[in-house]
């Protein structure tokens, strides 16, 4: 029997502070009908524009998935569409008042949290479902990076990731059913190294950054000094590195939690297809730009 497509019972929202542009405000949820798709709609702009979450409609992978139509952007969708496909939402109109979604701890967690507290709705039209039938590969060669699916009998994810360094080497992560989404890759934040974070900062690029919503990896020696002017850029009393090379800010979730949210990222870049996927997802040292074009290929190949 076919799976039916969902919506949530009654509107939530979310607020906080987006990472990039520092900007604070809200989000909420609201109920679709069938065969509505998951749209944005900017209300803090004149008309309120609507912007299809599709891939036609990526406007940038810089630090981040980016949706833009006639001058309006939404920045950072990939973490709430991450939320919506674990949790098996189709239809949700989601207002915004400022370009950035929230960024909250870094993860998907407060928004599955909020979808949840709002109820899941089901609907009587079947789920649109793209069924994989044959192999399909993208690739960077010169940059170590391959995506690839194939066919399988419901959705899977296999992730590696690799920076080769001492600190953060290789790593995997497996997602082989979409329900486990909540408990398994939720709750993984973003990870940043520490040389990209100064880069950020120097560059007054992370205007919303907290120290609380990234993992940080420290691969060189860091002076005493650096440590403290990055304590005081974050309003905390210290920093320190521990043992394992991470700043003491936060601890891991997960061993391997930067491999499980880079598997979060692709959960929500893909769905950027516009349906829900059938097959079997394999990602070597996956981004948003691998992601998203990725996304492209499968929709030219399967729904053009």
């Amino acid at each position: 029997m076919a799976e039916r497509q969902k919506t949530i019972k009654q509107a939530v929202s979310v607020s906080g502070t987006g990472l990039h542009t520092g900007q604070h405000g809200s989000i909420t949820f609201h109920p679709a009908s069938e065969n509505h798709g998951i749209k944005f709609r900017r209300i803090d702009k004149k008309g309120q524009p609507v912007i299809d979450a599709h891939v036609k409609n990526v406007l940038s992978t810089e630090r981040g998935t980016t949706l833009g139509v006639n001058g309006t952007h939404i920045y950072t969708i990939e973490h709430v569409l991450a939320a919506l496909t674990g949790l098996g939402i189709d239809n949700v109109l989601i207002d915004i008042d400022m370009e950035e979604m929230p960024i909250m701890d870094g993860s998907s967690r407060f928004f599955v949290e909020a979808i949840e507290k709002a109820g899941v709705q089901s609907q009587q039209a079947e789920k649109k479902v793209l069924v994989i039938t044959e192999k399909v590969e993208f690739e960077i060669p010169e940059k170590k990076i391959r995506v690839t699916i194939e066919p399988a009998e419901k959705l899977r994810f296999s992730v590696e990731i690799d920076y080769e360094t001492k600190v953060l080497g290789k790593q995997l992560a497996t997602l082989d059913d979409i329900t486990d989404f909540k408990h398994e890759i939720a709750p993984c934040r973003t990870f940043v190294f520490l040389h990209e974070l100064e880069f950020l900062l120097n560059n007054n690029l992370v205007k919303g950054g907290d120290i609380n919503n990234a993992i940080v990896f420290v691969n060189k020696l860091v002076s005493q000094e650096e440590l403290d002017r990055l304590a005081k850029l974050f309003n905390k009393p210290s920093v320190k590195v521990k043992e394992i090379g991470i700043l003491n800010n936060i601890d891991l979730r997960f061993k391997n939690e930067p491999a499980r949210h880079k598997l979060l990222d692709l959960i929500g870049d893909l769905t950027l297809l516009g349906m829900n996927i059938q097959g079997h997802v394999k990602a070597e040292r996956p981004g948003h730009y691998t992601n998203t074009e990725f996304a492209k290929l499968l929709h030219q190949k399967f729904l053009s």
